[in-house]
Parts: structure tokens; C-alpha cells; sequence
């Protein structure tokens, strides 16, 4: 734990770094996520702004690893449910299922995929495998690779390193997909949750199965 703990505190932005023993007031999630003892917190702060912390519980309780974090969401905001093309950050409590990047691994617990110029996410509510990743060449994909239709190619600057948040893990079409952790260009997202890249890297490298991200106004 001490040694996550300077891993993240050493990080080129400057994360507010909590001591390593005592409990500190049990965060506003800490009744939503079961057993999970790995959390990230978007609380929004306006507009397509959010603040990012970053939770570890241990035998002491809930401790911060890293604390205002600045973060953009979706360019509409927030909404407790979300459906495709309203450009909002959905709000509630998801897993963290795996990780990707354009970037080769950083390490880290979760799996990773190295994306090139034939990975997919599909956004076509009318495929079977509506909001999955999907690795094929353009012409001989068996969903609609048209950008109009959902459909994100994963090889894009702001994806240089991401991870998958568990949203519509049912894949009900029209209620959302492709919404990840991902590294920031600056601005607003379609309704994902965008970081530096450097801090993003040294949270992907502390994760492990099990975590998840809790979103809120």
C-alpha cells in the first residue's frame, strides 16, 4: 500500500496524497460499491467538469490516493440514464472491465488490448454485438462501421490509453455504449470521463479486478 501510495503521489500532477494509517469519513459512495476496495469518484462541478478522487480501502478504512483530480465529461453533462447521441456522462456506480490504448501496456491488474486500425467499438443498435470491442478490417465488418451509426474506430489520439466502464452491460440498444476512462484532448467528451494521460497511466497501473468508478453530480 505505501508503495501505491508514492507510485501515484510522484505523479506529474500534483495529487493530494493522504497519510497511510487512520480512517478518514467514509466518502459519499462508500455504501454503493459493496466490496470493492478500489474506487474512482467523478462528482461533477458544472458543465462538462468534473473532479476525479481516487479511493483505496484497507483494514483502516477508506483512504485517498489521489484527490482533485480535474476531469471532463460528457459536453452536456450528467444524467442518471443515458442513451445514444445525448453527449452525457452517465451517472451511478459501473465496473472497470478492462483496459486499451493505442500505447502499449502499461501495466497493470486489469487486461489489456493494444488497438490498431481494425479495432471497433460498436455503437449499431441493430448488431448483435452492440457495444462490444470487435477486431476486423472496415470492409468485412458485419456491423455498420459509418460513424453516423454509433460506431467508434479505437485507433484515435484520445485513446491512447482507456479504460471500459460497465455501462449497459446488458447492451439494451439505444441506451448507451462506448463510454470509458480515457486520456484527455482537452475538451469536452460524448459522455465518457477524460484525464491527463500521465495521471491516467499511473491509475491504470494501481487497478485491479474488482474496481470500479462511482458518478455523481
Amino acid at each position: 500500500m505505501r508503495r501505491l501510495l508514492a507510485v501515484l503521489c510522484a505523479g506529474v500532477l500534483a495529487l493530494a496524497c493522504a497519510p497511510t494509517a487512520g480512517a478518514v469519513d467514509p466518502p459519499w459512495f462508500a455504501s454503493s460499491v459493496g466490496n470493492a476496495t478500489q474506487v474512482i469518484s467523478v462528482v461533477g462541478v458544472g458543465g462538462s467538469k468534473a473532479k476525479m478522487d481516487v479511493w483505496q480501502r484497507g483494514p483502516a478504512g477508506w483512504q485517498p490516493i489521489g484527490a482533485g483530480i480535474p476531469a471532463n465529461i460528457g459536453s452536456n453533462g450528467m444524467a442518471p440514464q443515458t442513451h445514444d447521441g445525448e453527449m452525457k456522462t452517465p451517472m451511478g456506480v459501473f465496473t472497470l472491465d478492462f483496459a486499451f490504448g493505442t500505447a502499449p501496456n502499461p501495466g497493470g491488474g486489469l487486461q489489456y488490448v493494444q488497438v490498431g486500425p481494425n479495432h471497433w467499438w460498436d455503437g449499431d443498435m441493430k448488431s448483435p454485438t452492440y457495444n462490444t470491442m470487435q477486431v476486423c478490417p472496415k470492409a468485412q465488418c458485419p456491423f455498420n462501421t459509418d460513424p453516423s451509426s454509433g460506431t467508434e474506430n479505437l485507433q484515435i489520439p484520445q485513446y491512447k490509453h482507456a479504460v471500459v466502464m460497465g455501462v449497459n452491460k446488458a447492451r439494451v440498444p439505444g441506451n448507451g455504449g462506448a463510454f470509458f476512462v480515457h486520456t484527455t484532448d482537452g475538451g469536452p467528451t460524448a459522455g465518457c470521463v477524460a484525464i491527463d494521460d500521465a495521471t491516467l497511466v499511473k491509475i491504470m497501473q494501481w487497478l485491479r479486478p474488482g474496481a470500479v468508478i462511482a458518478v455523481a453530480k
